[in-house]
């Protein structure tokens, strides 16, 4: 069976395409035709030149595949539509592809994302209404509304991990950075909670998605049963590396405005920064969490990686790339 991978260069693509070929499948990655293919080369993959905001690049991409994952969307924008450019309107036109270019496909898994479901301190169920808070996460919910109009047309599921963890991950980096050199960082107010997920466990739960018939037509969080705050996860990392970190407390107003001054810059340098208004209102959030029933019970999906173990091979991971 043939499987496209969008996305695949990214830090959970890379774990589901090496997934994908211990398990047999042929591998065709959609890159874009700027973009090197990095930790794929050598992999024996199929390369697809293209962009989901490029319509007429997808067709040839998803032909003859059989299962399609896409992974491809962007996480960084200074700007509400450039989010929803990308993340729901390339949704649409892989879909749209599909539809001309691969009729008899046995699985279309969206990447979703908890932040479309919006933020729960006590753990969202996929029973509830989709709630985003932020840019971000409206992308993502859009792109999940999009998907599903398709499923009386094409077989479609959708994974929404929380946080995701491991070796490779950029968007917990920073942290790992500031840990690196004796800083955990503190939020003033309640408790903030966390739901996350190991990479490995991430990718696992993709497949089963692609595989079992359960998934058809349905959303499913994919999380551990563990569960975090920032502090904590700062804190493991500190462990990981060795060092006895110091508390700095950091205002909420101070963090929405290092946000929005960030998202400033971006459009100035015309980079995407780190520090941004998304991850300001993510951090701000009463809490990230989901809860796990449907997964165990219908895909027979448990995250086995512990928080403490996910955390230390990303710390190893870093090392050897001289990243912190």
């Amino acid at each position: 069976m043939r499987a496209l991978v969008t996305g695949a260069t990214g830090f959970l693509g890379l774990w589901l395409v090496r997934q994908l070929l211990e398990r047999g499948y042929q591998v065709r990655a959609l890159v874009r035709p700027e973009s090197p293919l990095g930790a794929l080369a050598g992999l024996g993959i199929e390369e697809a030149r293209g962009d989901v905001t490029l319509p007429e690049s997808l067709p040839a991409a998803v032909g003859g595949c059989d299962l399609v994952f896409h992974l491809a969307g962007i996480r960084r924008a200074p700007k509400r539509d450039v989010f929803l450019k990308v993340n729901a309107a390339g949704t649409r036109a892989l879909l749209e592809a599909c539809l001309r270019g691969a009729p008899g496909m046995k699985r279309f898994v969206l990447a979703g994302s908890i932040t479309a479901a919006g933020p729960s301190a006590t753990g969202v169920s996929e029973e509830e209404p989709l709630r985003p808070v932020e840019w971000y996460g409206e992308s993502k919910a859009e792109a999940e509304r999009i998907a599903f109009s398709y499923r009386d047309r094409l077989p479609v599921t959708v994974a929404r991990p929380p946080r995701i963890t491991g070796p490779g991950d950029r968007e917990n980096l920073l942290f790992f950075r500031l840990a690196a050199r004796r800083v955990v960082l503190a939020l003033s107010g309640p408790p903030r909670p966390l739901s996350f997920v190991d990479v490995q466990d991430c990718a696992r739960g993709f497949l089963l998605l692609a595989e079992r018939e359960e998934a058809v037509g349905e959303p499913f969080f994919l999380a551990s049963d563990e569960r975090t705050d920032l502090e904590g996860l700062q804190r493991e990392a500190a462990r990981a590396l060795g060092v006895e970190p110091r508390r700095v407390t950091v205002p909420p107003w101070l963090l929405r405005t290092a946000g929005r001054a960030a998202d400033a810059a971006s459009l100035l340098l015309r980079r995407h920064l780190p520090m941004n208004r998304k991850l300001a209102e993510q951090i701000l959030a009463p809490g990230w969490t989901c809860r796990t029933e449907k997964a165990r019970r219908r895909l027979e999906f448990e995250a086995r990686t512990s928080l403490r173990e996910s955390i230390s091979r990303s710390a190893l991971w870093y090392r050897e790339k001289g990243w912190i």
